[in-house]
């Protein structure tokens, strides 16, 4: 078996004030909160936002799964949509302690390099700051956090910090090396 050393950084924001918003893109982009739980539509999004970039922890779950998961109070998830068509999306989950972890962030490949993304990750962050507004009994947030590796798109890290992110952790460990996925079998070129 081949691996790979993979870089992953984790980075936050401790303060709404630390969000540093992108300009919306040119276009009829929307940004809306999949409201109800949806196991195919979440599968969906994951496997064609990750399916270049090798997300793969969550291609085995079960239907059961999905929407134990979705189902829980503070997970969230909102889509872009451009011109209709779902673009991308941005998925919080509530932790202990006030914490917000934006747990996956993208967008579809045929999206991507049009400015959609730091839209998308400025209304995933503020969504995440006022988080407990749409869930009673939840702590407000005092933190925002995440983490990307260097697996995941190029900008990706770029991104983070423009938007307002900072770096509280880095580290580097060797990983199997998993062919490219996609959302389905020849979806992309080798």
């Amino acid at each position: 078996m081949t691996t790979i050393p993979v870089t992953t950084w984790s980075l936050e924001q401790t303060a709404p004030t630390d969000l540093l918003p992108a300009a919306a893109p040119e276009g009829d982009v929307r940004i809306v909160r999949s409201e109800v739980p949806s196991p195919e539509f979440s599968r969906f999004l994951y496997a064609s936002v990750g399916g270049d970039i090798h997300w793969t922890d969550r291609l085995a779950w079960t239907y059961a799964q999905w929407l134990a998961h979705l189902d829980r109070p503070g997970v969230e998830t909102w889509v872009a949509h451009d011109r209709g068509t779902p673009a991308g999306y941005v998925e919080l989950e509530a932790q202990e302690g006030g914490a917000v972890e934006i747990v996956y962030f993208g967008l579809l490949p045929g999206f991507r390099g049009r400015r959609i993304g730091g839209h998308l990750l400025s209304n995933g962050a503020a969504r995440a700051w006022d988080l407990a507004e749409r869930w009673p009994g939840l702590k407000p947030t005092t933190r925002v956090w995440l983490h990307t590796c260097s697996k995941d798109g190029e900008h990706a890290l770029d991104n983070y910090r423009r938007r307002g992110f900072t770096l509280f952790d880095t580290k580097v460990e060797e990983e199997a090396e998993v062919p490219t996925p996609g959302p389905w079998p020849g979806a992309y070129p080798a």
